[in-house]
Order: structure tokens, then sequence, then C-alpha cells
């Protein structure tokens, strides 16, 4: 039985990207009954300890895994498995064992040099709370090590069409922090929270060597190397690459110092609006990208450049339907979701108050709007890897997160002075008797830059390659766009009628409110569109008719 589901395929980049969206939907449900007990179980001090920790683990993991390796592997990769497999076996190996020493190395280093880089990290935080930060970095460290090792077995999963196993691993990797926040919190404190870390690491590491080994490819930790013609490509590859997630993780670890400069509980509050914000994100945008990927790199590397087209603009299309009308849910529903999420105790513990969740929900807010650019730019980004260009997202990626530090420092500082936009801002997001909300200033800057790096790859791309049909887009966009705000409009309405007969001061009147809403507004939305003669309305209710005759 356990042999049968690590060989499990998909046979299209549709169910393959179902299998990841349903994998992270389950995984996100235990992300936010992680955040909802650390948003309870941690004063704010020691939540934003927690959150800061976490940055420097994932600028090693980001830019030598994530913003690397992984990018650059697959498409190598799969010339290779093409033409010969022993030769990709080999690759293979050679690759795993030289970024697990890498990450290795680097983890030491870093684990060395952890006062220092707290110190230039965090300056907002006190001598107890840095301590608390060293201590907690230096167990995470553990973490980049594990999920590097890896992301080297998903980037194989990935090409075979093993997705249910590499969708699987997100699952193990929240499973072991919530034994960290039950289990070891309670004996350890902080320390424990990181010890749950590497639990998840270690589970999402340990169920994706199995398939990988089933599939033939047998990691190695000392091999001569021997395709250094398929390596220097890959180190090629990935160097601009990683030159841009390096960026990416230094915009966050910058936008982290400044939070830690405003008022205690903004990293909590920065980093609890992201978490939701990011879960649209991984469930549409970044499902079909990793689904989407791999077809890609296949099309062009046997210079299928129609195939490779229709692939692109079907995706495109297909990310843009589902998240439109999620970005307006999100928008209207963002104070529902966050004390749904947050605000609703699980456990013992009440160190989410109505200061954060005002602000949590308006940050929320801010960060919906750009939720379309921030979904399609890791696709738009994998179209430029299929392509074997990374220099062009690494340019706009750069410029992009330049323009979010700037605004990040500009913004923050203009909600912390009683200015016009402090007033602006106050008022549009019904934040009356909060003064303190310059951490709302990461929010918009993030949204404003997220915006500009979605058009700069959208016209790079354009201009790369031919019949991209940019007009056809605008248009199917537009239509979206209006569909959505129809939806947000029946929501919005929605809300208002069924306050008035049900008590929304308690958790199920909250939630049967939120439901209703969602489920109405859902409704409207596929019924406009398949009125309109889009396909997807009628895959989803075969899907559905499916799973009905399956279940009867």
């Amino acid at each position: 039985m356990i042999a049968r589901i690590f060989k499990v395929k998909t046979k299209t980049v549709s169910i393959a990207a179902l299998v990841v969206g349903i994998a992270n939907f389950f995984s996100y449900l235990l992300g936010l009954l992680r955040d909802n007990l650390l948003a309870n179980f941690l004063p704010n001090t020691k939540a934003d300890v927690y959150w800061a920790a976490f940055r420097v683990p994932d600028f090693i993991y980001g830019i030598l895994i994530t913003g690397g390796v992984t990018a650059a592997f697959l498409p190598v990769f799969a010339s290779y498995f093409q033409k010969n497999y022993q030769r990709s076996q080999r690759l293979f190996q050679e690759v795993f064992m030289l970024f697990f020493w890498a990450l290795v190395v680097l983890s030491l280093l870093v684990f060395i040099a952890a006062p220092f880089l707290v110190n230039w990290t965090l300056p907002g935080f006190h001598y107890e709370q840095k301590a608390q930060a060293i201590t907690l970095m230096r167990i995470m460290l553990v973490s980049p090590i594990l999920l590097g090792a890896s992301a080297i077995f998903s980037g194989v999963l990935q090409y075979l069409n093993l997705f249910f196993i590499f969708a699987l691993s997100p699952i193990l990797y929240n499973i072991g922090i919530l034994i960290g926040i039950l289990l070891f919190y309670p004996l350890w404190g902080l320390n424990g929270l990181g010890a749950g870390v590497a639990l998840g690491a270690f589970l999402h590491f340990f169920v994706q060597i199995f398939a990988s080994i089933k599939a033939g490819f047998m990691p190695a930790l000392f091999v001569p190397v021997k395709e250094k013609e398929g390596l220097i490509k890959i180190f090629r590859l990935m160097v601009p690459r990683m030159l841009s997630a390096g960026a990416y993780q230094i915009n966050l670890i910058v936008i982290t110092a400044i939070a830690s400069l405003l008022a205690a509980g903004s990293i909590k509050v920065f980093n609890l609006a992201n978490n939701i914000y990011c879960a649209p994100i991984g469930l549409v945008g970044l499902s079909f990208a990793l689904a989407a990927f791999p077809s890609l790199s296949k099309e062009y590397a046997n210079g299928q450049k129609e195939k490779f087209l229709d692939i692109f603009l079907s995706i495109f299309n297909r990310i843009l339907f589902f998240i439109l009308p999620l970005s307006a849910l999100l928008f209207i529903l963002r104070a529902h979701l966050v004390r749904l999420f947050y605000g609703t105790r699980i456990a013992q513990g009440s160190y989410f108050g109505w200061w954060e969740t005002r602000l949590t929900a308006s940050s929320l807010g801010v960060l919906s709007l750009s939720l379309f650019a921030a979904c399609l730019i890791p696709f738009l980004s994998r179209a430029f890897f299929s392509l074997h260009n990374t220099i062009t997202p690494l340019k706009i990626s750069i410029f992009s997160i330049a323009l979010n530090i700037a605004l990040s420092f500009a913004l923050t500082y203009l909600l912390a002075q009683p200015t016009l936009l402090h007033q602006w801002l106050t008022s549009f997001l019904k934040l009356n008797n909060l003064t303190n909300i310059a951490v709302l200033g990461l929010s918009i800057a993030l949204s404003l830059s997220t915006f500009f790096q979605f058009f700069l790859l959208l016209g790079a791309l354009n201009k790369k390659i031919t019949g991209l049909n940019i007009i056809g887009i605008i248009k199917i966009f537009g239509i979206l766009f209006l569909c959505s705000l129809l939806v947000a409009l029946v929501v919005y309405a929605v809300l208002h009628i069924t306050a008035l007969f049900l008590p929304t001061a308690r958790v199920w009147g909250l939630f049967l409110q939120t439901s209703i809403a969602f489920l109405l507004g859902s409704i409207v939305y596929f019924y406009l569109t398949f009125l309109l003669g889009f396909s997807e309305p009628k895959i989803i209710w075969r899907y559905l008719t499916k799973i009905r005759y399956a279940i009867l």
C-alpha cells in the first residue's frame, strides 16, 4: 500500500495543480492552526522574536535552494533525462552532494556569526529579545539543511509527475511545527518552538527521500564529479536566480528590521497578515506554476513553441480566473477572517487583542489588492526559467525590491506622524482611535512593489516571445475584474443583511455569516462566468459530479 502511494503519478497539468492545490489547502489549514496558537500563546515580544528568528535561516534556504538550484536544476535535469537516464542519475547525485555540503558549511558559519547578525538585523530589540533570537536562530539552522536536501528530491519528483508525495511534504512540515508548539514549547519555551521547526523539516525530508529512491534516484554524500557540463549549466542558470532570491530575502530582513523599530507586536501583525495573503498564492499561483513548469521546460527543450504558448496562456488565464474573485473576497471579508483565524481561542491564551485584530485585518486588506499580481509572479518567473533566462527576472526583482525597501522606510515614517496619509488611511480602513498604525506602511509598500514587478515581468516576456496575445489577456482580465467587483458588492450586501439576525459577536455566528457570504459570492461568480462562456465552471462542475458519484 505504501509503495503504491510513492508511485502515484499525475497525468495532466490541471490534475497536478489540483493535487498540489489540495495538499497546499490542508497544509495551510494546519498553518492557520499553527498561527492561531502562536498568536494567542505568545506575548507580542516573544512572537516578534519567533518570526524574526526565521529570517536568516530562510535567507540561507532561499538563496541556495528555492531561489537557486530548484529553478535551475529541473530544466537541465529534463534534458539529461530525455537523452540518458544513467547520466541524469549521476547529475542528481552530484547536485545533491554539492548543495547539501554547501548548506552545512553556510549554516555553520551563520551559527558562529549569529550574535552579530541579530544585532544588525534586529536593531529595535532589547537585550533579552536579542539573546532569545540568537538561540532560536541557531536551533532553526537545522531546517535549511534538511529542507535544502528535500528540495533536490522535489525537483525529481515534479519531473516524474510524482506530485502526491511532493505535495504531502509541506503538510508534514506543519505537523512538526504544531508538535513543537503543543509539546515542546511548554517544556522548553521558545527553544521548543525551534525544535518543532527542525522536526517539521526532518519530516519534509524523510517522506521525499523514500519516494526518490523508489523512483531510482539514490542520494549520495560523496561521489566523484563527472557531469561537469551539466553542473556548470545549472550554476550559470542559478547564479542570477540566487541573486534575485537573495535580494528578496534581504528585503524581508529589512522589513523585519524596520518592524522591530515599531511598536511591540508589529512583526507579529505583519507576519500574520502576510501568512493569510500567501495562502491563495500557494493554493493557486504556486500550485499552477509548479505544475506547469515541467511541461513548459519540456516543450521548450523539444522546440515546440506553439505548445509552449498554449500551456502558458491557458495557465495564465486560469490563475486569473481563480485569483481575482479571491482577491475581492479577501478584501471584503478581511476582518471576519482575521477574527476567525486568530481571534478565536482554540487553546488557553489570549495575546491576540483588539489592537492586533484591527491592524492585522487592515494589513490583509491592503495586501489583498495586489493578490492577483503576487499569484502570477511565480508563474511568469518560471516561464522565463523554462526559457533558460534568469537574468531578466533578476533585474526586475532587484528593482522591485529596492522600490519596496524605499517605500517601507518612507511610508512607515509618514504613518507614524499625523499626516494626511495617516488621516485618510485611518478613515478608509476604519481604524478610528488607533494612532499607532505605522506597520501598515510595510503592507502598502509590498503591494505597490508587487504591482510593479508583475507588469515589468509581463512586459519583458511579451518582448521575449512572440504570440503572447497581450490584448487577449487584458480583455479576459477586464471581464473577470468586473465579475469580481460585482461579487464584492454582493458579499458586502450579504454581510449587512446577515448581521441583522446572526450573533456575529459569537464564533459560530461569525463563521456562519462568513460562510454564507463566501458561498453566495462564489455562486454568483461561477454563474456569471458560465454565462460568459468560460470553461472553468464546467470543469469544476464535472469534478464535483465525479466526487459526488464516488461518495455515493
